[in-house]
C-alpha cells in the first residue's frame, strides 16, 4: 500500500529513560537506526547499540546549557521533507539532509517542577524547546513521520512494531499525530497557565 512505510531511522530525545528498553530492543532487531544526543545517546550506548550523534550529524555541538541541541536544519529537514515531493527531494539531496522516520519524544517536567516548589529560574529551565518543536514537526508531517510524543505512547509504538515489525499505515501514523498535539497543547497549557498566576 502507498501509505504504508517503513521505519529506518529513529531520533530519541527523551528525560525520563525509563521504558525505552523494550522499544529499542524491537526497533533494533528491525534495523532501525538511532540517532540521539547527549543523556538519552549514552543510554541508547549502554545498553549495546550503536547511536549516531545529534552533533556528529549536524557538525555543531550542544551549545547555550544545552538549550540548542536538535534545532537544525539537518534534524528538522529530516522531519519536515516530503517524501512524495520533488522540491524537498531535491533539496534534501542537495544539501545531504537524511530522512528521519520516527521521532521519540519525552518533555522536561515543567509541571512537576512547578508542582516541586522550583525557583523561577529553574522552572523557565524546564520550558522545554527542541522537543515541543520535534513533536510539531513529526506530527505536521504523519504522512511520513511516527511521531511518539511522550513515555506514555511507548506501549503503543510497541504494539504497532509487535503487529506490524517496523512498517507503520497512513492511521496509524495520524492517530499518533493526533496524541502528539494533544500532548503539545496540554504542554503550553501549563506554561502559560504558570505565566499567569
Amino acid at each position: 500500500m502507498a501509505d504504508t512505510k517503513r521505519i529506518k531511522t529513529a531520533l530519541i530525545s527523551v528525560f525520563h529513560k525509563d521504558g525505552l528498553e523494550e522499544l529499542l530492543a524491537k526497533l533494533d532487531a528491525e534495523g532501525v537506526k538511532f540517532l540521539s544526543t547527549g543523556g538519552t545517546q549514552q543510554f541508547i550506548e549502554s545498553l549495546g547499540y550503536a547511536c549516531q550523534r545529534v552533533e556528529d550529524l549536524t557538525s555543531y555541538p550542544s551549545i547555550l546549557g544545552g538549550r540548542v541541541k536538535t534545532l537544525h536544519p539537518k534534524i528538522f529537514g529530516g522531519i519536515l521533507a516530503r517524501r512524495d515531493h520533488a522540491g524537498d527531494q531535491e533539496q534534501m539531496s542537495r544539501y545531504a539532509i537524511a530522512p528521519i522516520d520516527l521521532v521519540i519524544v519525552d518533555l522536561y517536567p515543567f509541571e512537576q517542577t512547578v508542582a516541586g516548589g522550583a525557583t523561577e529560574a529553574e522552572i523557565i529551565e524546564k520550558i522545554d524547546i527542541g522537543g515541543i518543536s520535534l513533536i510539531r514537526a513529526g506530527a505536521k508531517n504523519f504522512n511520513d513521520v511516527v511521531i511518539v510524543p511522550s513515555k506514555s505512547e511507548y506501549p503503543v509504538l510497541l504494539d504497532l512494531l509487535n503487529r506490524n515489525g517496523a512498517q507503520t499505515d497512513i492511521e496509524d501514523r495520524r492517530l499518533l499525530a493526533e496524541r502528539a498535539f494533544s500532548v503539545s497543547s496540554h504542554y503550553d497549557t501549563a506554561i502559560h497557565e504558570w505565566f499567569a498566576r
